[in-house]
């Protein structure tokens, strides 16, 4: 037959044992959540200030706070006296299987970033690209979506465009266009002979 007695004893004693870790868990819960808003601030008012890209500064500072909340995340469990050995070795299996199965979608990414730091094109520019030519309409991290002439939405991975040749129409301010007409061959035949006779008629005058 249970004790009762005995049980509720064990139990309450477990329990002021276990309540100071408990509370310190909730404290640096609650402290590292206070602080990571704090870095996160600060780190978006230096982006502001060295004018980041909008897309860029977003997805930074998401980068950002996700990693410190996952630091935190550990931190607590750590200090609730959960072993963190084999949590670390589930998160680097679950890492290693994510990141095999989205390979594609990394190689998009880093593109992704690569263009959003050192823009070689902006929203608005007209660009040629993997054979594809339009407006750029939107960056994201891991695509670019032009507009064509023809009113036509083209979505384009950023990891094959980061690697590829880009033409940049609107990257300078002025650019040159040739401009090729056809006239006929008796207009042709007169045209020469009119500038040959006033040539004739300059080089006897001077």
């Amino acid at each position: 037959m249970v004790d009762v007695a005995a049980l509720s004893q064990q139990l309450l004693e477990q329990s002021v044992a276990y309540a100071p870790k408990l509370i310190g868990a909730i404290i640096i819960l609650l402290l590292g959540f206070w602080i990571i808003r704090i870095i996160v601030k600060v780190v978006r008012k230096v982006f502001d200030q060295r004018e980041f890209d909008e897309a860029l500064e977003t997805f930074l500072l998401s980068i950002i706070s996700i990693g410190l909340k996952i630091l935190l995340f550990i931190v607590v469990l750590s200090t609730l006296g959960v072993e963190m050995t084999s949590f670390a070795a589930l998160i680097a299996g679950a890492g290693l299987a994510v990141g095999l199965a989205l390979s594609g979608n990394l190689a998009n990414f880093a593109g992704g970033v690569l263009i959003l730091i050192f823009k070689p094109f902006k929203v608005g520019d007209y660009i040629k690209a993997q054979s594809e030519s339009g407006t750029v309409k939107e960056i994201t991290v891991f695509h670019t979506i032009l507009k064509t002439p023809d009113n036509k939405t083209i979505i384009m991975p950023n990891g094959a465009l980061s690697n590829g040749n880009i033409t940049n129409y609107s990257a300078e301010k002025f650019r040159r266009i040739d401009f090729v007409f056809g006239i006929g061959i008796d207009k042709a035949k007169k045209v020469i002979k009119f500038s040959c006779k006033r040539y004739k008629n300059h080089k006897r005058k001077g």
